[in-house]
């Protein structure tokens, strides 16, 4: 048994969790091992009158029949209710191999109102490079429905023109991955941080030992790995484990304004401030008078406009954070006053713009 398959075994009994900690492979991907996009453009036939008669789409429907021998004469003009141009695309996995099937989305690109019922034809899945990576075919799931009537009544419900085709496309080519190659494997966090960096690779280290493991920068950790494809996969199975206690996250409070939604991190503090917040309530209505002359007076009938303005102060209460109150202690002390979302809102923005909050105020 050589060093690596000795660290890796030590790695698999030793390797443990705890409450505070995240695994490595929760918290940082690994640099090549990726994904890949792929789109092809395609027909789906077989539609129940709901397809479309458009010049690309007519213009394809003749490129597949000449692929299959049949010429239309010159000038004819098909009528082709039953046939629709899509565009589909798919994510290719990382390490996927010819033969393996892949989920693809068909979405039309033309005036069709439905793809229900319909089926794909052979479509070529293409990558960024031009080559083509998987052939897609096979019959529409659509979940969505829509129906018209002849005044022109429409209902809809979901899209009906997407479906999706469960393990619809067969992989015909395997991307490169350079996962094999060189000395080192590069962890890269899904949220750079300097710290959460430095910690990964001083784990990595007190596992393995010095010199294993180093920072590249605040988002990036280089490790050295064996070389030989087994006990490459074997040693980075027992790195992806290992648990470590990432950086907290930065003081932040992010509100969206439009659905009222509001999520104040654990490292929020504020300094002392008193708060008081309320509103006036106006209520204006119209009561206009009608005025008749006396009888014989010669005098004309007239509107006399009336309106009663109503102004009702909604009882306001002042509220002191003190110095370091936490976000439980803020939550609390809003909840007591009954501050609406909105109300929120806006005493959060008065506060930040007083510097009476330790964090960054995000509105989305």
């Amino acid at each position: 048994m050589n060093f690596w398959q000795r660290l890796i075994l030590l790695g698999f009994l030793l390797v443990t969790s705890s409450v505070q900690a995240a695994r490595v492979k929760d918290v940082a991907d690994v640099e090549g091992v990726r994904s890949n996009q792929l789109v092809g453009y395609g027909l789906v036939v077989g539609l129940p009158g709901t397809g479309e008669q458009s010049p690309f789409t007519e213009q394809s429907f003749r490129a597949m029949l000449s692929n299959f021998g049949i010429n239309l004469p010159p000038g004819s003009r098909t009528q082709i209710k039953n046939v629709a141009a899509v565009a589909v695309h798919a994510e290719l996995p990382p390490f996927a191999k010819p033969g393996q099937s892949i989920d693809v989305t068909v979405s039309s690109v033309g005036s069709a109102s439905s793809l229900r019922g319909g089926t794909l034809l052979q479509t070529f899945l293409v990558g960024l490079d031009g080559e083509v990576y998987a052939v897609a075919q096979g019959s529409l799931i659509v979940s969505g429905l829509g129906a018209e009537g002849m005044d022109g009544s429409r209902i809809l419900v979901n899209t009906p023109t997407v479906g999706r085709i469960p393990n619809g496309a067969t992989v015909e080519q395997e991307v490169p991955s350079p996962f094999a190659d060189g000395d080192y494997i590069t962890f890269n966090l899904h949220r750079p941080d300097f710290t959460t960096s430095r910690r990964l690779a001083e784990t990595i280290n007190e596992f393995i030992g010095p010199d294993t493991a180093y920072s590249l920068d605040g988002s990036s950790i280089r490790v050295r790995a064996p070389r030989d494809m087994s006990q490459r996969v074997a040693y980075l199975s027992t790195l992806e484990n290992l648990t470590f206690e990432p950086a907290s996250n930065s003081a932040r409070i992010i509100i969206n304004s439009r659905t009222g939604t509001i999520v104040i991190g654990k490292e929020v503090r504020l300094f002392p401030a008193a708060v008081t917040h309320g509103g006036l309530t106006v209520t204006i209505a119209e009561n206009p008078r009608v005025i008749q002359p006396n009888p014989f007076a010669g005098g004309e009938t007239m509107i006399e406009e009336s309106t009663i303005i109503d102004v009702n102060p909604e009882r306001s209460r002042m509220f002191k954070f003190d110095p370091g109150v936490t976000l439980d202690d803020l939550v609390r002390t809003v909840n007591a006053v009954g501050a609406a979302p909105g109300d929120l809102m806006a005493i959060l923005e008065a506060l930040k713009e007083a510097g009476a909050i330790h964090g960054e105020l995000v509105v989305i």
